[in-house]
């Protein structure tokens, strides 16, 4: 039999419930806090990255790298309508000649705008070096984390087969592989990025050796998660950081490497504007004609100065142990 003392303790308990934003029909004492564990690893992930940012904000000359960066791929992406004249577009009467109104940086060696060449060869240098760079770290962050890992036997198989290419400078791997399947920036892509993949994995085993043996992947085995989970939630996004750094100095190494290749005619082959190219064509005109090879010269050094520069900048900003 309800009582009016039974209706009053209802009626206070479903006030409380709504006071504390909580209430769900039929349940009386609704639980104060319902984040979830998730919610506040995602939550502290999104403050450590706020705390990274702020720190790269305080770095003058990382942001001015990034600047430059973010600069150049806006020149990649809009190279179409940034560059004044076509990458092909020859004018015979015009051969060699220095900068002026019409040519800013002048013309090559078959009359061909130096200005909208180089634009156009920052689109490839950056495809180069970007996706040579996700080769790499694809495939020795893969190797890296398997030997890390799981050490023993695995750790041994794989680790002398890095050795083995590490044995070997990447840039004469890198000539190698080119040499047998031939130029083009598909195979120069591959190559740089099979020719750097000892370097990741040397890498990720180590941040994986330093972190599987802290509480908290204990934690995760003792309730049961499968390896893959552990390697893929747990242990990689503590892992990224120096994967991050080096992955930006890879890319300024990755483009000074397709540049050595098509320096020395192994890689991307004319006309497609790539500055390696572009300099090895003008080298022969140093003394006459010397903007040929000057001026994507300049854009190469500049681009890997502006890369090199965010990546010391990340270097600092992800180091815990550096407080600014």
């Amino acid at each position: 039999m309800r009582t009016e003392t039974d209706d009053i303790m209802q009626s206070g308990s479903e006030r409380t419930g709504e006071l504390n934003g909580a209430f769900v029909p039929g349940e009386q004492f609704p639980p104060l806090h319902q984040e979830t564990h998730q919610d506040d690893v995602a939550r502290k992930r999104r403050s450590q990255w706020g705390e990274v940012w702020r720190r790269l904000r305080k770095n003058r000359t990382a942001m001015f790298g990034l600047f430059v960066v973010l600069l150049i791929i806006f020149t990649a992406v809009f190279a179409d309508v940034i560059a004044p004249y076509g990458y092909r577009t020859q004018n015979l009467d015009r051969i060699a000649e220095a900068p002026s109104r019409d040519h800013l940086l002048g013309t090559d060696d078959l009359g061909r705008d130096i200005l909208s060449r180089i634009i156009h060869g920052a689109r490839v240098s950056l495809q180069v070096g970007f996706i040579a760079v996700s080769i790499s770290i694809i495939l020795g962050g893969t190797l890296g984390a398997l030997a890390g890992y799981y050490g023993g036997r695995i750790d041994n198989v794989i680790m002398r087969v890095m050795d083995v290419l590490l044995a070997i400078p990447s840039i004469l791997l890198a000539i190698a592989i080119v040499s047998a399947f031939g130029g083009g920036i598909v195979n120069v892509m591959i190559a740089v990025g099979i020719s750097y993949i000892p370097v990741y994995a040397r890498i990720v085993k180590a941040s994986f050796i330093s972190i599987k043996e802290q509480e908290f992947i204990e934690a995760a085995r003792a309730v049961g998660a499968r390896d893959g989970r552990i390697i893929v939630r747990h242990i990689l996004p503590n892992s990224l950081a120096p994967i991050i750094v080096q992955g930006t100095l890879g890319v300024a190494t990755a483009i000074l490497s397709a540049a050595g290749l098509s320096f020395i005619g192994l890689g991307i082959q004319p006309p497609t504007p790539e500055w390696g190219a572009m300099l090895s064509s003008g080298r022969h005109l140093i003394r006459t004609a010397w903007h040929v090879a000057t001026f994507p010269g300049l854009a190469i050094m500049l681009t890997i100065f502006a890369l090199n520069l965010l990546g010391d900048g990340l270097r600092d900003a992800l180091d815990p142990r550096l407080k600014q």
